[in-house]
């Protein structure tokens, strides 16, 4: 009898602890990871605050949660689809197709949660900084990762410069985000398309299995 009643405040918790996250990741796309307090969750959800304090004992401990559900948000919507695609220039350009689609259709309502974020924490030191650049870090690396077997398997130039094109390709997916965020427009997401497609043919061994620009 205490064990199921143990369990059941367990499931209760997390539970809880899964509304508060989904509102806390909406909040900090919007407002920043500043923006987020446990009494305000605790209010806007009317949950105890009491039950709200027990889960995040602190405000940091919040932000670090909120940062790896975002995490886990990201990649289910933009990592995940395409991990069983075989290698090659169509998973790359499907990689940051979905991640257009995945700020164009505000999956977090203030755009990319972590181009928002990034930009709040990038000058300063601390967990939540130390987070969000390895979270960074790993995006970063995920691409060059796909671009490198791309090469692996002969359809995108071998002598190209892996960390460069990663590095435009992204550049061109955050300008994106960012133009329509600010302008509450969407047409910078087919700009977006047409620059990376571009950049991918530049490169591209083989263009067949690429849209035309």
């Amino acid at each position: 009898m205490t064990a199921a009643r143990t369990d059941g405040r367990i499931a209760r918790g997390n539970q809880t602890r899964q509304v508060v996250l989904r509102r806390a990741v909406e909040i900090a796309s919007v407002q920043g990871l500043e923006g987020l307090s446990l009494g305000r969750l605790s209010t806007e959800l009317k949950l105890s605050k009491s039950g709200v304090f027990a889960l995040f004992g602190s405000k940091e401990d919040l932000q670090l949660a909120t940062v790896r559900a975002a995490i886990k948000v990201y990649l289910e919507h933009v990592v995940q689809p395409t991990r069983d695609l075989p290698p090659g220039v169509d998973r790359l350009w499907r990689v940051c197709a979905g991640w257009l689609d995945y700020s164009r259709q505000r999956v977090f309502p203030g755009g990319c949660f972590f181009y928002s974020v990034s930009a709040e924490y990038d000058a300063r030191e601390g967990k939540v900084h130390d987070a969000l650049a390895s979270a960074r870090t790993s995006w970063f690396a995920f691409v060059e990762q796909t671009v490198r077997e791309a090469q692996q398997a002969g359809e995108i130039d071998e002598n190209a410069d892996a960390p460069q094109l990663v590095f435009e390709l992204v550049a061109l997916m955050e300008m994106a985000n960012a133009e329509s965020v600010l302008h509450n427009e969407f047409t910078c997401y087919d700009k977006a398309a047409k620059g990376i497609l571009n950049r991918l043919h530049a490169v591209a061994t083989d263009t067949s299995s690429l849209p035309t620009p």
